[in-house]
């Protein structure tokens, strides 16, 4: 399973989904389903996401064994 911080980050940032998901080149309703927990990124998507902020994809989304 992962856990996200999108949602967080975005928030500090004031940026709304659209906004962010028109940076990373994907949907408003695929940064939806992220911050949700409906939908695992791709590598490619995480460090799109994880740069757009500035931080690593540990920073961004976090794995838990289940």
């Amino acid at each position: 399973m992962i856990i996200t911080n999108i949602k967080e980050f975005r928030e500090q940032n004031k940026m709304s989904q659209t906004e962010l998901a028109q940076l990373v080149g994907v949907r408003r309703e695929t940064i939806g389903h992220l911050e949700n927990g409906h939908y695992n990124p791709s590598l490619v998507l995480a460090a799109k996401i994880a740069k757009v902020f500035n931080v690593t994809i540990e920073d961004m989304f976090i794995i838990i064994d289940e």
